[in-house]
């Protein structure tokens, strides 16, 4: 029986580039989606194929309800990537930024738990390290208003989205979901990991304790090497070549 493509799941978007040897799972930030990584792949190595990944609630699976539950979430989402996995050949590779970089770290945990193949690397950005996390601002739960003020305040959003009300209205549900799921984040202590953890950071990041990032080397066995760059928040905009640079460094390691 041909079984099927894992472009088939909702979880996972993006063409299929059939020269790549290494898959990127790109996590999205919180009221991000899958289509921010997209044009990644234009950009990055022949050798690299991206997967983004796609949260319910946004893009294509609009009319899903988003998670708020990091349970769930988890659950749904290892089921399918295990899925995804089975039907893979050959390394892969984790990044995700903000909340995306806490879901990727998440989800490595429970591969690794579940004796499933791991990622060569895990890169993440904009995210504190989950064990020294700051108190969280609490956006999930402001009115409409306050809470475009608060995107607003991130800088990721272009304003004349923030500005188009009958649009953010459709996307507010998803965002506060995301919001809720980064504000309530509970660290549990584990094995550390056994990849490499590269770490990139802005260096005028409100949102991200520039004395704490250093400690993202307590999550795993091996290297963890941090990376600075120069911007807020949305670095990985402002910077996208640089940004694209390291990676496509990080991934070239053993390729």
């Amino acid at each position: 029986m041909k079984s099927t493509p894992p472009s088939a799941s909702p979880w996972f978007a993006g063409p299929k580039n059939p020269a790549g040897l290494l898959r990127l799972y790109c996590f999205p930030y919180a009221g991000g989606s899958a289509n921010h990584f997209l044009g990644w792949q234009s950009t990055l190595a022949p050798f690299i194929d991206i997967h983004a990944v796609q949260l319910p609630g946004r893009g294509v699976r609009f009319s899903e309800p988003p998670h708020s539950h990091w349970k769930i979430l988890l659950d749904e989402l290892t089921n399918a990537f295990c899925t995804h996995l089975a039907q893979q050949e050959g390394p892969y590779a984790f990044y995700g930024h903000s909340l995306g970089a806490l879901i990727a770290f998440e989800l490595t945990r429970r591969l690794t738990a579940l004796q499933q193949p791991l990622p060569r690397q895990l890169a993440v950005s904009g995210c504190e390290p989950p064990a020294h996390r700051s108190p969280r601002e609490i956006l999930s739960t402001l009115d409409d208003d306050a809470l475009i003020a608060g995107l607003q305040r991130l800088n990721g959003t272009p304003a004349e989205v923030l500005a188009h009300r009958e649009l953010m209205a459709l996307l507010l549900p998803a965002i506060r979901a995301d919001f809720s799921l980064a504000e309530n984040y509970r660290y549990q202590p584990a094995p550390a990991l056994s990849m490499p953890i590269a770490v990139l950071t802005g260096t005028s990041d409100p949102r991200v304790n520039a004395d704490q990032v250093d400690r993202w080397q307590e999550e795993t066995q091996v290297a963890c090497t941090v990376h600075r760059f120069d911007g807020d928040h949305f670095f990985i905009d402002s910077q996208q070549r640089a940004v694209l640079a390291l990676l496509h460094k990080c991934l070239t390691v053993e390729n």
